[in-house]
């Protein structure tokens, strides 16, 4: 049996809730003429478990530590109470009765550092997964009959409309406990069997956010900070959703943020409070968008100006006009790497020669799984592994996932960025005005360190694995 392949359906996970199994240290196999298989690493509770399961059991001894690994993958504990034990059929559910059921939803969700919750049904079978380190997880199984309650009682909390089943809605919440503060965006969708939820958690408190500590080499981060340190133009980070921008253009306002300069910020949404910083959510329902509030914001007399994302051709007008008088400009954009940055601003409508004379730097970045340092393994390198253009001359051994009880069994733990950053001089400016979309033989000329290749020193320097960089490596 190998405890790194065992799959548990639902209906043979379901039989044993997560006190029972941690209690009797027990994990359900399978079914075999109508005897439940346990993998156990003691025989003493075969009479006890038949009387509290209903049904014949059979006990298959394995080791202590294959357990211990089976236990934390399948029935992964938070460190909180969430449920109320397990009901007649053995499932272990969120107490949907508790009035703190939702307080112990978010804390389970922030000891697992987890981004968003998604609450979801499909038929018979609704769930709770969570978002760590960008990997969706499942975390608790919930009665059919009690989804309906579920959702309700978060509509309430966060202001949405109960009666409305047949619209998205968004919502918020704000809770605060322990000394924490969060504030709880809310998407409501309809879907095919009934109303899929998902928070997303935001932090109010920026104290730990530093821009020396975010993943930029020395070269990148003083490029960077050269940059941002100009009285006017332009800085655009791009990447996808999730890859981390907003908190990089965070960790850059408060290295600007200083009592002489007036900073302003439009966001959707707001995920970090700053003092000495005016924040403005978009509501674009009323008509507060990023290119109205960017116009009453030059009326405002600013120095630094933070648009949350450059959407389209009005909003990319406003801040090269920003720019142009005379503001600094931060702001992101959803493209694949700081070139195509260039091209699609270009494409939005804006003219080269103004794009060349605003914009002084564009950041490209990602978020990079980071293997936990307590089991990552040391293994010999296949060179076949490596994806066309790469070769293992330099680096014979690399290290591999394996899981423990610190990283949840899934071999990684916590995430880092790297970034692919250009800034703008007078030969890039020409090249804008050129239009120009490959620049690859000048960024090597100048040493410019691209998303891939800080991709692959991550996997050389073993903090990562092949796995997690490889898509990087073949893009």
């Amino acid at each position: 049996m190998s405890t790194k392949t065992l799959f548990l359906n639902t209906e043979v996970k379901n039989l044993v809730s997560l006190n029972q199994a941690w209690h009797y240290r027990i994990i359900p196999s399978r079914i075999e003429n109508n005897t439940l298989l346990l993998y156990s690493d003691s025989t003493n509770n075969l009479n006890e478990l038949q009387i509290i399961l209903g049904r014949k059991i059979e006990l298959v001894n394995i080791t202590t530590e294959d357990l211990e690994k089976l236990l934390n993958t399948h029935y992964q504990k938070s460190g909180v109470d969430v449920g109320n034990g397990s009901n007649q059929n053995g499932n272990y559910r969120l107490n949907i009765n508790d009035d703190r059921f939702l307080e112990s939803l978010i804390r389970e969700a922030k000891d697992l550092r987890s981004s968003d919750i998604h609450i979801e049904t499909y038929g018979e079978k609704c769930r709770v997964r969570m978002r760590v380190d960008g990997i969706m997880i499942d975390r608790h199984k919930i009665n059919r009959n009690e989804y309906p309650t579920l959702i309700n009682k978060i509509k309430i909390a966060s202001a949405c409309d109960i009666a409305e089943k047949r619209l998205p809605q968004d919502g918020r919440i704000r809770l605060q406990f322990s000394g924490n503060k969060l504030d709880i965006r809310v998407s409501i969708l309809p879907t095919l069997y009934g109303e899929k939820i998902v928070l997303r958690l935001l932090g109010t408190d920026a104290s730990h956010i530093n821009i020396d500590n975010l993943g930029m080499n020395s070269e990148e981060l003083d490029r960077y900070k050269l940059a941002v340190k100009k009285p006017n133009g332009i800085i655009l980070i791009s990447g996808p959703t999730g890859s981390g921008k907003t908190t990089t253009l965070y960790a850059t306002l408060k290295l600007l943020n200083k009592p002489t300069t007036n900073i302003l910020t439009i966001e959707d949404p707001i995920e970090y409070t700053l003092d000495g910083i005016n924040q403005v959510q978009l509501k674009e329902e009323i008509g507060l968008n990023y290119a109205e509030t960017l116009r009453s914001f030059l009326r405002q007399d600013p120095d630094i100006i933070m648009l949350g994302e450059i959407r389209d051709a009005q909003t990319a007008e406003m801040a090269i006009r920003a720019a142009l008088t005379g503001h600094l400009v931060l702001s992101t954009i959803h493209t694949n790497s700081s070139w195509g940055t260039i091209s699609r601003l270009i494409d939005m409508g804006v003219p080269p020669y103004l794009l060349s004379g605003t914009i002084n730097l564009s950041v490209a970045q990602r978020l990079i799984r980071l293997l936990c340092t307590y089991c990552k393994k040391e293994e010999v390198l296949d060179n076949k592994l490596l994806p066309s253009g790469y070769s293992s001359n330099n680096i014979k051994t690399h290290f591999v996932s394996t899981g423990c009880p610190q990283c949840n069994y899934s071999g990684y733990k916590s995430r880092k960025a790297i970034y692919e950053v250009i800034d703008i001089n007078s030969d890039l400016k020409e090249y804008i005005k050129a239009n120009k979309t490959d620049i690859l033989d000048y960024l090597k000329e100048k040493k410019i360190l691209s998303l891939k290749d800080n991709a692959y020193a991550m996997f050389t320097n073993g903090v990562t694995s092949l796995d997690e960089v490889y898509p990087y490596l073949i893009s």
